[in-house]
């Protein structure tokens, strides 16, 4: 059987999904590196600290669901186009809160508009590249999420030391997602399942949700995602105050390291990991999730192993976590694209904004202020075991420390859900196969 093309342009189109992607992330990450000044401003807690970043997601969770139905049924390239304009301008909007709650309710507008890109990119991406090189092109699309956060780590600290203001970074964000959305508008969509080897119905599916919900594979990839994207927001929200705590460094050299920690690593994790994915899938059927299972151990040895260790040299400290973390990401480029191997292109979009919905709302929603919690539990337990009467800097670094103790178990329990992901996938695939057969037209 003669394999199915990819679109003319998908090399195109994946550049410009590329580009979304990394200022998506980028923009996601300004307030996790400029997030010490503000707690020191507005006088706020590790609860509200990660609670920044949990109602971003939660907002970000259930925005994405009747986004990606329309994502399923319309025009891709205008939901990710005016997405882009939505969450640039309101990053801008960011550098003027006046106060904790303002920037809060700014944020959640963000939200709103980044929820309307993975569903409809991740749909697009089905329909220009064929099964056998989705890994690949889903590792060059997701390299914007460690390019985006590298750049924004990189740089964020220096711009609040140019501008001598935390706000500047959101300011001088906004511009180019403004840009790019412009370029988005003139994309030339695929027809959809244009890339399948099998071609699907272009009728209507009656009960999406409920038919997507009933696949066992999306069902246990949900549970791992939850376990990882718990992990994931963890380490985003809090490296950087980690690091200036516990390790006493300034927030521009906090902010570099964690760079090198969750971005530097992606860009050899999303390349490379993409590339074995596909050859183990070659090989064997369920070759993906089986390593990604494996990545997920190995992230979790390491980081555990990293924050254990204690007051080590911080050179030590980020090479041994940023091992866990090049592990990390080779959950992305082998759980999307089993997702789009289980699922029928007709549903991918609505599938995917499912998908987010269950990692961010009980997952990336839960992990920040989780780890704020225990956080500012175990800084008050530090304080009264010194026999102290007030709460210092030096015991919030020791509970925070213990909080991240979380992110290495988040990880354990994403390992044993694609595992259990491995068992069902051979069937769900196949039924897919066989349900787009018989939708179509004789």
């Amino acid at each position: 059987m003669q394999l199915p093309q990819q679109a003319a342009n998908a090399w195109r189109v994946l550049f410009l999904l590329f580009l979304a992607n990394l200022f998506n992330f980028f923009d996601r990450a300004i307030p996790s590196i400029i997030i010490e000044p503000i707690r020191m401003e507005w006088s706020l807690s590790d609860l509200q600290v990660g609670l920044i970043a949990t109602v971003f997601t939660i907002v970000y969770a259930i925005a994405g669901i009747p986004l990606g139905r329309m994502a399923d049924t319309g025009s891709r390239r205008k939901i990710m186009g005016w997405g882009l304009i939505v969450w640039s301008g309101l990053t801008g909007l960011s550098g003027i809160a006046w106060n904790y709650l303002s920037f809060l309710l700014i944020r959640m507008g963000v939200g709103v508009g980044e929820a309307s890109y993975a569903p409809a990119a991740n749909s697009l991406l089905g329909d220009l590249f064929p099964a056998h090189k989705r890994a690949r092109a889903m590792g060059i699309f997701m390299l914007g999420l460690p390019l985006g956060l590298l750049l924004a780590y990189f740089t964020v600290g220096a711009m609040v030391n140019a501008f001598g203001s935390w706000r500047a970074p959101f300011f001088i964000a906004a511009v180019p997602g403004i840009v790019l959305a412009l370029l988005i508008f003139m994309i030339r969509e695929p027809q959809r399942g244009a890339a399948e080897a099998v071609k699907t119905s272009a009728a209507a599916v009656q009960q999406p949700v409920r038919k997507i919900l009933a696949i066992r594979t999306f069902f246990w990839l949900v549970l791992a995602g939850l376990a990882f994207n718990f992990a994931s927001y963890a380490c985003n929200t809090f490296m950087v105050p980690l690091l200036q705590r516990y390790f006493l460094l300034s927030l521009e050299q906090a902010a570099v390291a964690t760079g090198v920690i969750v971005g530097a690593t992606g860009l050899l994790g999303l390349t490379l990991g993409g590339w074995i994915a596909d050859r183990v899938h070659q090989k064997w059927p369920t070759g993906r999730l089986l390593f990604a299972a494996l990545s997920m151990l190995i992230s979790a040895v390491t980081t555990a192993y990293a924050l254990l260790a204690g007051h080590i040299e911080i050179s030590l400290f980020v090479a041994v976590f940023s091992v866990g973390w090049l592990f990390s990401y080779n959950y992305y480029t082998c759980v999307y694209t089993a997702i789009q191997d289980v699922i029928e292109p007709r549903l991918r979009a609505t599938a995917m904004a499912l998908f987010f919905a269950g990692l961010y709302l009980l997952g990336g929603g839960i992990g920040p202020i989780a780890v704020g919690v225990v956080s500012d539990h175990y800084a008050q337990a530090a304080m009264l075991a010194a026999g102290a009467s007030e709460m210092s800097e030096a015991f919030k670094a020791e509970g925070l420390h213990a909080a991240m103790l979380m992110i290495p178990v988040a990880f354990l329990l994403t390992m044993l859900a694609l595992l259990q992901a491995s068992r069902c996938f051979l069937s769900d695939a196949a039924r897919m196969k066989s349900q787009m057969l018989d939708d179509v037209p004789a």
